[in-house]
């Protein structure tokens, strides 16, 4: 499987980190671009220092994530995502700020995530968008229905607790578990409903 992985400047980096490696684990082909808010968000909630490179950052974030991982820099039209000839299953943007699901909802591409989840719409292709954001305004709940009404899922990083967790990492496997479901991956991250 394809899977190009875009990650935006919301809060929500441990949904990110568990999700890429979750990915890697099935054997997913994974192409990562990563916004510029998004390094800071990462290197704050991950590594407690907001000032870290960007090339580090990406270092830390994707060590471990195996040799199917790829980053693009945002600026990188030339990458595969950036165009719908190119065959790719699914895309992902986790977390997605508002800014980028505005964007993407009027149309408008101004980066390599951009343009992807616009291939992805106009190829009726697996978008799945992951806001979390709160409260919400009438604003992002209309670009939310726009996004879903041209058939993106709208997947909230707002884990259930009806499973049992005992942990912050239980609660991220149980939105992670739901995005791979969402793109046809297989996994046993969380417990379903009925199985606890």
């Amino acid at each position: 499987m394809r899977v190009f992985l875009g990650i935006t400047g919301a809060s929500g980096a441990p949904y990110a980190r568990r999700l890429l490696h979750s990915l890697a684990n099935a054997d997913a082909e994974v192409g990562v671009s990563v916004s510029g808010a998004a390094i800071e968000v990462l290197a704050t909630e991950l590594f407690d220092d907001a000032r870290l490179s960007r090339d580090e950052t990406l270092a830390r974030f994707t060590e471990g994530a195996g040799d199917n991982v790829t980053v693009y820099e945002p600026n990188d039209w030339k990458a595969p995502y950036a165009s719908g000839s190119a065959k790719i299953d699914a895309y992902i943007i986790c977390p997605c700020s508002m800014g980028t699901l505005g964007t993407v909802a009027s149309g408008a591409m101004q980066n390599l995530i951009h343009r992807a989840a616009s291939v992805a719409l106009k190829e009726e292709r697996k978008l799945v968008l992951c806001p979390r954001e709160t409260p919400l305004s009438a604003i992002h709940l209309e670009n939310m229905l726009t996004l879903r009404r041209a058939g993106a899922t709208i997947l909230f990083l707002a884990p259930g607790f009806y499973h049992g967790a005992e942990t912050v990492d239980d609660l991220v496997d149980f939105v992670v578990a739901r995005i791979l479901d969402h793109v046809g991956l297989d996994n046993a991250l969380s417990p379903r409903w009925g199985q606890r």
